[in-house]
């Protein structure tokens, strides 16, 4: 397992949201603090990086141990994660849960709140579009933490991408009755449907 990590200084922070963008070859993190007036500031972001021909256990085992130590380092209150999407690929699905399944794994172990964001909400959240480019993730990233460079590479852009979204959808009123309403939809024993006249 081999890490890469950018770090900037930190300032005081209501909320440390550690936004992670799972992959079984290199899976991008990034930490950012989120004051109570709504500011963001970068603290860190990296990506751990697995062996190509090491066996899917072995990948896997890095992850966990990757990202608890960015857990223990930057002492985050949440992990937000990109949730599953359907690839083209089945195997790609699968191997894709598994790697998010040990970050959920060193979340709940550390007893870590875990927001999930589909990719094209993370997307929108921080871009404005559901279907940016990655180039375009890593320029809002940047100007959005006012930044010399975007994060690189673009799986690094990506991790303080799903962190940004939780900053910006995880909190605050809105965000507290949109829970709210979710869970009140779970309650529902079948789907309200209109009546029509």
């Amino acid at each position: 397992m081999s890490t890469a990590s950018t770090r900037t200084d930190p300032r005081p922070a209501d909320a440390v949201v550690l936004g992670v963008d799972p992959g079984t070859a290199v899976t991008g993190y990034g930490v950012v603090a989120r004051t109570g007036d709504g500011a963001v500031s970068l603290l860190e972001c990296g990506v751990i990086r697995t062996h190509p021909r090491a066996p899917l256990p072995e990948r896997l085992r890095d992850i966990y141990e990757g990202i608890a130590e960015v857990v223990a380092r930057a002492a985050p209150s949440v992990l937000a994660v990109e949730s599953v999407f359907y690839a083209k690929n089945v195997r790609t699905s699968v191997v894709l849960g598994h790697a998010r399944g040990v970050i959920l794994l060193a979340a709940a172990l550390r007893g870590l709140t875990v927001a999930e964001y589909p990719p094209a909400e993370v997307k929108s959240a921080v871009v404005g579009a559901g279907a940016a480019t990655k180039d375009q993730v890593g320029y809002m990233v940047q100007r959005l933490l006012r930044l010399k460079e975007p994060p690189k590479p673009h799986d690094a852009a990506d991790g303080v991408a799903v962190a940004l979204c939780h900053c910006f959808r995880g909190y605050g009123p809105a965000a507290r009755a949109s829970a709210q309403i979710a869970a009140l939809r779970m309650t529902l024993p079948r789907p309200i449907r209109p009546v029509l006249p």
